[in-house]
């Protein structure tokens, strides 16, 4: 994928939507927008219980996906710290979670930016909701102590799930 590139998107949840790529992938990424982990990376350590983009697979890159959990049903276990980690998408849309062309969430927007699509004002919206998911790893830091990776393990994943280090 370059950019100019356009994709086409036809899924259980979208169908028709179209995006152009602006930027190179993986790169390009706004000044204050640092994520820690790639998509590919955050699909194989295990997020949303395996049960999120396995049906849209035909969008991203086939090697995301060559080593990622996936599975038919969600599944707790599938998941980097083994905990139960989402709400239902129902529950998403109710709180406003659900932000422009991306009816996925969050991870289906940074997908999408990582790849290269630019929407400015989606774009800035996005990394601010990123900025402010910080603050999980500073309650991590205040009530666990240094190396205990299994304190706090739904916070931990919900970091992951943010590409944020759940490993702080």
């Amino acid at each position: 994928m370059a950019i100019g590139d356009t994709i086409d998107v036809n899924d259980r949840m979208q169908t028709g939507y179209r995006y152009r790529l602006g930027a190179r992938p993986g790169e390009d990424f706004a000044p204050d927008f640092k994520p820690f982990h790639t998509p590919k990376q955050m699909l194989e350590m295990g997020v949303f219980e395996g049960k999120y983009m396995n049906d849209c697979t035909g969008e991203f890159p086939a090697e995301w996906f060559e080593n990622a959990k996936l599975a038919d049903a969600p599944d707790p276990k599938l998941n980097y710290f083994g905990v139960k980690s989402r709400q239902p998408l129902a529950v998403w849309r109710q709180k406003g979670w659900i932000v422009g062309p991306d009816p996925r969430g969050w991870f289906q927007w940074y997908c999408r930016y990582w790849l290269g699509r630019r929407l400015p004002d989606i774009d800035a919206i996005q990394i601010r909701r990123w900025k402010a998911f910080a603050r999980h790893a500073g309650q991590i830091r205040a009530n666990c102590e240094p190396g205990d990776i299994f304190c706090r393990p739904r916070q931990r994943q919900a970091l992951l799930q943010w590409s944020y280090d759940p490993l702080i």
